[in-house]
């Protein structure tokens, strides 16, 4: 029996209109997906694609919960676990379609269970989808990056004061969850800066901040799918 194939889809950051045409057609050949979460109601990458596909409310779909954790022994499991549920399932022939928000190459936890998978001799594809902070950029009518301009993508949670210290563009990621830790860091270090965010961006509840010059008008409640995007001063 042939294998099926594991495919690692991006719908983009929330904007339906977004969700490529590969993407599309590559969930309706599967015919079977997958989400991380533990209710596909509850998933934010399945909502997305409901609006455009609403036929995937009657397509077998297998929820893999993805706890939010930076504990390494139980990401580990989880990951183990969920790999070894869609391998059982590409042993049965049937091809699966893993629904990621964004881009899965950026910051996604499919990338765990995509390694896994082909380490077990599977075969697993990534399809592209429009990043984040693509779409927020877009959305807000400024460039990224221009001429000899770097742009460094940062996990704010993780990294927030170190970041500023990059020359360029610099895009904090999911920012939300450390709001208080990021202001903070933004106030002390983005002096001179453009400050940017986007909160849901593409979503029904979307909300855009332009330009911003101090740090303390970033909202403290942020959600979890904020990000702020920092640009040095068109004279430099």
């Amino acid at each position: 029996m042939q294998k099926g194939i594991l495919y690692g889809v991006g719908v983009g950051p929330g904007d339906p209109q977004l969700l490529t045409l590969k993407a599309v057609a590559v969930i309706q050949t599967c015919g079977r997906i997958a989400v991380p979460g533990e209710h596909k109601e509850q998933t934010t990458a399945y909502q997305i694609v409901r609006q455009v596909l609403p036929e995937i409310e009657t397509m077998p779909c297998l929820c893999i919960p993805m706890p939010m954790t930076k504990d390494r022994q139980k990401l580990a499991s989880s990951h183990a676990e969920g790999a070894r549920r869609l391998i059982q399932i590409l042993e049965q022939g049937d091809s699966v379609a893993f629904l990621t928000l964004g881009d899965p190459t950026i910051y996604s936890t499919y990338l765990y269970l995509h390694g896994r998978v082909c380490a077990a001799g599977y075969q697993a594809e990534i399809v592209s989808g429009v990043p984040s902070f693509c779409a927020a950029a877009a959305r807000m009518g400024i460039s990224l990056a221009e001429g000899a301009q770097m742009l460094h993508i940062i996990p704010s949670s993780y990294t927030a004061a170190e970041g500023l210290e990059l020359p360029g563009t610099k895009v904090f990621m999911k920012a939300g969850t450390k709001m208080k830790m990021v202001k903070e860091a933004l106030a002390l270090g983005s002096g001179g800066m453009e400050l940017y965010m986007a909160q849901n961006c593409g979503m029904e509840n979307e909300q855009i901040y332009f330009s911003m010059k101090d740090a303390a008008q970033i909202p403290d409640n942020a959600g979890y799918y904020s990000l702020i995007i920092v640009k040095e001063p068109k004279n430099r």
